[in-house]
């Protein structure tokens, strides 16, 4: 604690009385000055005991008091003190009332404490608490990096929490929590999200006060809350909040500049171990898909936790401007293209502004962090392939990634502004690793349709499942049906039948003459007569179950539109 006047009171040398201003003596002095000017104002910082002998006032005019002290008051000045025994015997009655009435502490100096004393007595103990808060800083920080080894940044949070007697929380890249201390802290911590965002936005180092008094914009947090990035890149990859009731003090601030630099080094690798993790992802799914499910898990050991045991799925992402560009391109283009493909680790070390397959990185690894689940992320030049546990976050967020995009509603995580070019997304079924080639040609063959069709993501599952119908949506089927039907539409605009609807009904009745013919109105000898126009129109025989089919996928594609 920095000195009070309460401790310069009670300091037994000093014999200091209070004559004035007893309910505010616990207020911190900043300094002891020794001024003898008439107004001494102009050279106040505020926070001093200013120490005077009236020797240039004259103390026993009440009016020149009052302007006097009420001149101190308003520069901060936090106490008066007043040698006796020098200019005037006793404290003059008028600088007394003068001190009462603006709240002005007023201590009495007998006349053998020089104000050397006094000074000397604030600079030892101001020394004093810098060296307890440089010495419990020290003791913080020797804490704050023995718990960051052995339980990691929960346990760093922990202390850092008590340190300041307050709470702290991580949140990841995209500014969801990802662990706080203690536990009620993080439904606090999660109203701070869009300040977390924001300050991603500005380059590393960077940090931020919200909340307190003298934030009113954040009136649901009465904390004081400091926002610091992490990471040593220009765009931050994380951020720590610490929430206390006051301004943090020296001792606290020493805790907080070490728990940055600890979470740094834990949420940071470097370059070359980060590289040779890509490596190594991308050997082990070389491994599964080369039908080496053995070798892969050899390798892997406890990497991927029981990934490469449970049901899987495998996900396969283009940005949009290469799928585009890999459905018009021939052959020999696709090949030349894939040789120049940039390299796994300079496309993971590439900042993922602009990039919408390290956005989606980002998101998918994040998604699988919160939920403590593993996942096997390989950049391979212009896609990103993935394998997340089947029913897990990773998958749920991609998809739901995805979705966004699609609909062009902003994007859940991360803000990178990966949206502006798109993705193109392919998922395979649940697979396991004996079958991790079929699960990568089910998604690519997921992906390929979704770049037919314009859409942002497909999931195999849903091209086997339930009907083909949703696949009519396709410009070429749509296309092929309306040049099979444009005849018995043109026949149908003059009026002279309506070979259409009767053509659906029949097919739909299954051949059936009655039961479609009542859901016409009309007679089954008209129906037998426009059927036989329809095979006149179209060349076809309506005996060949071929035609048939081809008439009614027809009807139903453009009933679609």
């Amino acid at each position: 604690m920095p000195p009070t006047l309460a401790s310069l009171v009670h300091h037994s040398a000093l014999k200091l009385t209070v004559r004035a201003g007893e309910d505010r003596l616990d207020v911190p002095v900043r300094w002891a000055h020794v001024s003898e000017l008439a107004d001494p104002v102009p050279y106040m910082e505020g926070g001093e005991l200013l120490l005077i002998t009236a020797l240039k006032l004259d103390a026993a005019d009440p009016e020149a008091m009052h302007r006097y002290v009420k001149r101190l008051a308003g520069a901060g000045v936090v106490g008066l003190g007043f040698a006796v025994g020098v200019n005037y015997d006793a404290v003059p009655e008028a600088l007394v009332e003068a001190a009462r009435q603006e709240g002005l502490p007023l201590l009495e100096v007998p006349r053998r404490t020089p104000f050397l004393a006094i000074s000397k007595a604030v600079s030892a103990a101001i020394a004093a608490d810098q060296y307890r808060a440089i010495t419990a800083g020290f003791a913080a920080q020797r804490e704050l990096t023995r718990r960051a080894l052995t339980d990691g940044p929960e346990g760093l949070l922990a202390a850092l929490a008590a340190q300041v007697d307050g709470w702290a929380a991580l949140y990841d890249a995209s500014g969801a929590v990802v662990a706080s201390a203690p536990e009620w802290a993080v439904r606090r911590a999660a109203r701070l999200t869009a300040d977390v965002e924001r300050l991603r936005e500005r380059p590393a180092p960077a940090s931020s006060v919200v909340g307190g008094a003298e934030h009113p914009e954040h009136p649901e947090n009465a904390d004081r809350v400091e926002l610091h990035s992490l990471g040593t890149s220009r765009r931050p990859r994380s951020a720590l909040a610490v929430g206390t009731a006051s301004a943090l003090g020296t001792a606290e601030r020493y805790a907080v500049h070490s728990a940055i630099a600890l979470l740094t080094l834990t949420t940071e690798r470097s370059r070359s171990l980060h590289e040779a993790g890509l490596r190594m992802d991308a050997a082990v799914l070389r491994m599964l898909l080369a039908g080496e499910p053995d070798h892969a898990r050899t390798v892997a050991g406890d990497l991927y936790g029981d990934l490469l045991d449970a049901p899987f799925r495998v996900i396969v992402a283009e940005s949009a401007s290469a799928s585009a560009a890999r459905a018009h391109a021939g052959p020999q283009a696709r090949v030349a293209a894939a040789r120049t493909r940039p390299s796994a680790a300079a496309l993971a070390a590439a900042d993922t502004d602009g990039d919408p397959l390290g956005a989606l990185a980002e998101v998918v690894e994040s998604a699988a962090a919160r939920a403590g689940e593993a996942v096997l992320v390989v950049p391979e030049g212009e896609r990103l392939v993935v394998l997340a546990t089947d029913g897990g976050a990773a998958v749920a967020a991609c998809v739901e990634y995805a979705s966004a995009l699609e609909s062009g509603r902003p994007a859940p995580e991360p803000t990178t502004g990966g949206d502006e070019e798109g993705l193109v997304v392919g998922l395979s079924a649940p697979s396991g690793p004996i079958a991790a080639s079929a699960a990568y040609r089910q998604a690519e063959q997921a992906l390929s349709v979704a770049r037919r069709r314009g859409r942002a993501c497909v999931e195999h599952e849903h091209l086997a499942a339930g009907s083909v119908l949703p696949l009519l949506a396709d410009d070429a089927v749509r296309a092929f049906a309306d040049g099979l039907l444009r005849a018995l539409r043109d026949h149908d605009a003059t009026g002279r039948g309506d070979l259409v609807a009767s053509l659906r009904a029949w097919l739909s009745r299954h051949g059936q003459w009655d039961a479609a013919a009542a859901e016409l109105g009309v007679h089954r000898h008209t129906l037998r007569y426009r059927m036989r126009r329809v095979e006149e129109i179209l060349g076809r025989s309506l005996d060949d179950p071929d035609v048939r089919m081809e008439l009614w996928l027809a009807l139903k594609t453009t009933s679609a539109e």
